[in-house]
């Protein structure tokens, strides 16, 4: 008997990066419904695949403790090929899944990995650079992964987690509550890894007031659990009664997942909850400081015209926003004013009015 096509997915990295594979793993399935796929990630992607596709399973990876190093390596790679996969695609091409795609070649099984651009990604963050062009997004670098493999996906078809109508709000605490017809749910995540990627927060500050005054029957969700968030979350929400940090409130992604399928609008900087509102067709005005869409970072499906930066001769400097900044003010963000992303967020809730 013929053996069944069955392709395994490695794709480790941080919470955005996985997030941006569930687009193209879902098409690949819906366009190969006959070929078994299991996405082979770290624990908290789970719920982005669990129930994406009658053929889709996931398979979690502990690297930090039950896969560590390269003893924990060859012990995962000899439980992946008991799962008798026949290709391999490796769409995040680092040093750990590079030693497993070097085991499964030289089993001679048919591997492919990501092409990460890293020298046209060089050259956008370069002084010298006369011009920038943009870089295949990550989601078409995933795509050419897929083909090289023998599986060309023909229009991606991925809209969201979830219906159209969205999430179960009742799974939610009841603090969240229905939405009513005549609400504006705004979700802000301002923060992210790296102070090249972050708007100053006194400039947030006054961005979520002018939309408290513009919209006095609006709610704003405040997403996103760090040091920073406990420090501002707190006072923002206690200045301004719309405001709710779900931190508190939520337990599980899954549900920061439901209650952003019921937003309107999603503000956020580049970082994972753009890509996590994009799950649910939720639109996304983001901020973009020390990187750049250009890049290939955008969500999936998201307007460029809502993304919001300014031109500057150093712009970009950095593809992942880690570096610090060459002026020394980072002024990529600072100027830019709350009025330009409360525009941008007017224009998308107008439409309701």
């Amino acid at each position: 008997m013929k053996q069944r096509k069955h392709i395994l997915v490695i794709r480790f990295s941080a919470l955005g990066d996985v997030a941006m594979t569930v687009p193209v793993v879902y098409a690949l399935a819906m366009q190969y419904p006959d070929v078994r796929i299991t996405v082979l990630s770290r624990p908290f992607a789970r719920q982005f695949f669990d129930d994406l596709a009658p053929n889709v399973s996931f398979m979690a990876a502990d690297l930090n403790s039950e896969y560590h190093g390269v003893r924990g390596l060859n012990a995962l790679y000899r439980r992946l090929v008991a799962k008798q996969f026949t290709h391999v695609a490796d769409l995040h091409n680092v040093l750990r899944s590079d030693f497993l795609r070097l085991r499964f070649n030289i089993g001679r099984f048919c591997v492919e990995h990501i092409n990460k651009h890293r020298r046209q990604r060089r050259q956008l963050v370069s002084r010298s650079a006369l011009h920038q062009e943009p870089l295949p997004t990550s989601f078409q670098n995933y795509l050419d992964v897929f083909s090289r493999l023998g599986f060309p996906i023909e229009h991606p078809t991925f809209t969201s987690l979830f219906p159209p109508e969205g999430g179960n709000l009742n799974l939610l605490p009841a603090a969240i509550g229905p939405k009513r017809s005549w609400e504006h749910w705004i979700g802000i995540a301002p923060f992210a890894a790296h102070k090249g990627k972050v708007y100053p927060p006194e400039q947030m500050q006054q961005v979520i007031a002018k939309l408290c005054q513009l919209y006095p029957r609006c709610r704003i969700f405040f997403f996103g659990r760090g040091r920073q968030e406990s420090r501002y979350f707190p006072l923002w929400s206690q200045q301004m009664p719309q405001c709710t940090e779900v931190g508190p409130l939520l337990e599980t992604m899954h549900q920061e997942l439901i209650l952003m399928s019921h937003l309107d609008v999603m503000l956020s900087m580049d970082s994972a909850n753009q890509h996590l509102a994009s799950l649910t067709a939720t639109p996304v005005v983001s901020v973009w400081g020390a990187t750049h869409p250009h890049a290939g970072f955008m969500g999936w499906r998201q307007d460029p015209a809502n993304a919001i930066g300014i031109d500057m001769d150093c712009r970009p400097c950095s593809i992942y926003g880690q570096k610090p900044c060459r002026r020394g003010d980072y002024a990529c963000m600072t100027r830019i004013s709350p009025d330009m992303i409360v525009e941008r967020i007017n224009r998308i809730l107008t439409p309701k009015q």
